[in-house]
Order: structure tokens, then sequence, then C-alpha cells
């Protein structure tokens, strides 16, 4: 026999079942959602938006994105763009985390490759010093993966910098499926850049519950060979 909440077996009650409401207990808290507490719940939540990887070949540099944003256990945005380019098109970076304090990180790496005209390690070290000193910027919850036509970096808010020391990086909830299947692809096929992320990607989506299949994939254009 089915009981329902507050109604046990021999209860004789009666109950108009109109008004019997099936209410969703939030997952931390145990606070009964109601329709009024709907915008402050989102508000609250963690927003997070996966996954980013980027692949360097013979020359070619590559970076590509997934378009969901999630809210706890919900998905709010399939077609998000995570991807920019900075600085004349000669940098381009994506982001994983919160989508509002990624926004406010890009304007201030934009802001300090204009500053190093267009240095990105330079950028990047600087940024993420005011990153871990400044008690605004350092409570903004996002990780950058950023790449120019020589280096890829790891950008967090711990103050870190990392250049990885192979050819892939990718972060975010699904980074570590498409960075797996990147350097496999890498060491065993002959697929371009561009073909090997979207494989990548579509093994991450398969895989993580926070990767969908709406990718954006964007191409640096190659350095100019000297004469």
């Amino acid at each position: 026999m089915l009981c329902m909440p507050g109604l046990g077996q021999g209860h004789n009650q009666k109950k108009d079942t109109h008004t019997l409401d099936f209410n969703v207990i939030l997952p931390k808290g145990g606070h009964l959602l109601t329709s009024r507490d709907h915008n402050r719940y989102l508000t609250n939540q963690k927003i997070r938006s996966t996954t980013i990887l980027s692949i360097r070949k013979q020359g070619q540099a590559v970076m590509a994105a997934d378009g969901q944003v999630t809210v706890e256990n919900t998905i709010m945005k399939q077609k998000a763009k995570k991807l920019r380019f900075m600085y004349n098109d000669q940098v381009l970076v994506g982001f994983a985390g919160a989508t509002a304090d990624a926004f406010a990180l890009f304007e201030k790496l934009e802001g300090k490759l204009e500053k190093f005209n267009g240095n990105l390690p330079r950028a990047s070290v600087e940024l993420a010093k005011d990153w871990r000193t400044d008690k605004i910027l350092r409570r903004l919850e996002a990780l950058l993966l950023a790449m120019d036509k020589e280096h890829t970096l790891i950008l967090s808010g711990n103050g870190d910098v990392i250049e990885p020391d192979e050819e892939v990086a990718a972060i975010g909830s699904g980074g570590p499926y498409a960075l797996a299947a990147a350097k496999a692809l890498l060491a065993h096929t002959d697929l371009d850049p561009e073909s090997m992320a979207l494989e990548s990607m579509k093994i991450a989506a398969s895989i993580c519950l926070y990767t969908n299949e709406e990718f954006e994939i964007k191409t640096l254009p190659a350095p100019k060979k000297s004469m």
C-alpha cells in the first residue's frame, strides 16, 4: 500500500485531495521550496559551465567548448558561448565555473593583455596575482584556459598559472575525459586538431552529466613563417 506523507495506514481523517501538494525539498537545508523562493534559490546555487579543451598540432591551435550551463541538477542553458578571442584575435580564452565570475575575469585578462602588449604569460601572472590578493576578485569561482600561438595556460583563483607539458589541456567537470581522449587521438591517429577536438568532446559529453553536444570550436590563426 502506498502511504502519502501524513496519511498513514488506518488514518480515518478525510482530506481534500485537491489541497495535497508535493513540495520539493532542497538538497541542502531540508526546508520547502515555494514559488516565492525560486529566484532566490537559483541565485544562491553554483552555476557550472564545462567542458573546455585545447589542442596543438603541427602549428595549429584549437579550442573547443560545450554549451551546457547547469544550476544544481537543472539544465538552464544548452548553447552558452564559453570561448572568446582577445587582443586582435591573437589570444583565445575559455572558462569553466560560475558564468558571471568568468566574464568578470575575461574583462580583467583583456585589460592585462592590452597593458602588456599581448604577452599572455605576463598578463596571466599579473591577473593571477590580482585574483589571489584582491578582496573582490578572490571570491570569483572559475577556471580559465588561455592560449596564443606559443603558450597554453591554465589560470586559477589560487594564484596558479600552469603551462601543461603536453600539447593538450582541459578544464571543467568533463575536462579529464576530454583530455584523456585527446591524448589518445593525438598519439594514435592522424586526425587534424579540429577533428580531434570534436571527437574528444563527443567522448566527454557521453560521460559527463554537465557536458552536452552543442560544441563550439575555434582556431587561432597559424603563426606567420619568417622569411
